[in-house]
């Protein structure tokens, strides 16, 4: 297996990456929204939609 960052051989510390440094640059991408995970189109964060409340209009 190779490092997702840099593609060196990973190490059992850090797996799946080489480096603390690769890990931080991993997490600094999730942190800075490089990385996303999709969703539905329209689906807010963290929003609960009440079924008895009327629909929302934008």
């Amino acid at each position: 297996m190779s490092c997702p960052i840099c593609g060196d051989a990973t190490s059992p510390t850090v797996r799946p990456f080489c480096s603390r440094r690769c890990a931080d640059v991993d997490l600094a991408r999730w942190l800075g929204g490089t990385y996303r995970v999709a969703g539905r189109d329209g689906e807010a964060e963290g929003v609960v939609e009440d079924a008895d409340a009327p629909p929302r209009t934008h």
